[in-house]
């Protein structure tokens, strides 16, 4: 081995320093990977998001399948929209605004303002149905609430009745406002 002279460059507490956090940085992810048992970050499981749930009827059938397309006045609510927008609901919203709506979601937690909570409602744009159409549908400028207008109109409408479903302060719908709306909703 050679003696090291005045003009070698070669820094050896900073190569020792280079490969002790190479070391710890790959401990580090096999522990998290194989004993650790990972990070967990609240999704929904895949088996649960391919089927809504994991629900099944008395004797072991599965539930019926409800086809949103065949609704033909989707701003009217009913048991099935509910039940369908909630499972819109966790596809698209549940991250930010929390599994039940409470504004508890993961992605949630570094937003400002934060988002809303459903459940007790304060609305700034308004509660009733089409304030929330709307609000889907162009989101809140200077906010996180983006733009839903990708989705089709009868899913929407969905996630409306379930928003409403678990509203403690909900204001009353106008019936004819709402299908005059409801029927020129894009």
């Amino acid at each position: 081995m050679q003696e090291p002279t005045k003009n070698d460059t070669y820094n050896k507490s900073g190569f020792n320093a280079f490969v002790f956090s190479m070391l710890f940085s790959l401990g580090f992810m096999a522990y998290v990977a194989f004993f650790s048992g990972g990070v967990d970050l609240r999704e929904i499981p895949q088996e649960e998001m391919a089927t809504g749930t994991d629900q099944t009827l008395a004797g072991g059938e599965a539930p019926k399948a409800f086809d949103v397309a065949s609704v033909q006045e989707p701003w009217v609510s009913s048991e099935e929209m509910v039940e369908y927008g909630h499972k819109v609901y966790q596809t698209n919203c549940a991250v930010c605004h929390g599994p039940e709506g409470k504004g508890d979601g993961a992605a949630g937690a570094g937003l400002n303002p934060p988002p809303r909570n459903f459940v007790e409602g304060k609305w700034t744009q308004g509660g009733t149905s089409i304030a929330l159409f709307k609000t889907l549908e162009t989101g809140i400028p200077g906010t996180s609430m983006a733009s839903f207008a990708h989705l089709k109109v009868a899913d929407r409408w969905a996630m409306v009745h379930w928003i409403r479903s678990i509203t403690n302060n909900k204001p009353e719908d106008d019936a004819q406002k709402l299908a005059e709306f409801g029927k020129s909703a894009k």
